[in-house]
């Protein structure tokens, strides 16, 4: 008796496709089982929690009465927020500044300087809010709700009437 007939069958029963096939899950399914990656963070690497400050910048905001959203923030001392689109949750507020809207002006001479723009109905506010929370600390930086907070993050604000975005300038573990 043959191992492989006319047909391509082992042992005149089994296509030799088929047997291949089955091999490679079977194969999938053991790699799965005794090599399962590397999911999640090690315990090694996580130095447990500390309370850290990030400060976050809000460029060109559209809204009408910018004076009214930072007394909300101060009133709120709240805000939760979404790290590249995975929501966190909330964060304590602790600073809250309006920044001032500047130009830059070119001057007679042909230089440029920076002024205070005087247009009094411009719908445009910049504003630094420097927010507060509990992160992990591991050997790459801190991490809120695992994500890792750095310079340049994109960070979503959220609230009951606001849902804007800002940018992480500056991250400060506290100890």
């Amino acid at each position: 008796m043959a191992i492989l007939d006319s047909q391509g069958r082992l042992f005149g029963k089994v296509s030799i496709l088929d047997f291949g096939a089955a091999l490679v899950i079977l194969l999938v399914l053991v790699g799965l089982l005794f090599f399962p990656g590397t999911s999640g963070s090690s315990i090694a690497q996580i130095s447990g929690t500390k309370p850290i400050e990030v400060d976050a910048l809000v460029r060109g905001l559209s809204v009408r009465n910018p004076g009214e959203i930072v007394e909300q923030f101060k009133k709120a001392k709240k805000t939760s927020i979404i790290i590249r689109n995975q929501p966190y949750g909330e964060v304590d507020i602790k600073d809250v500044r309006q920044l001032p809207r500047m130009l830059s002006v070119p001057q007679p001479d042909g230089s440029v300087k920076a002024l205070e723009d005087p247009r009094p109905d411009a719908f445009s506010s910049d504003m630094l809010l420097t927010l507060g929370g509990q992160a992990q600390i591991t050997k790459n930086g801190p991490v809120l709700g695992n994500n890792k907070i750095k310079i340049g993050t994109p960070l979503e604000l959220e609230g009951y009437n606001y849902n804007f975005n800002a940018s992480v300038i500056d991250v400060r573990i506290k100890q």
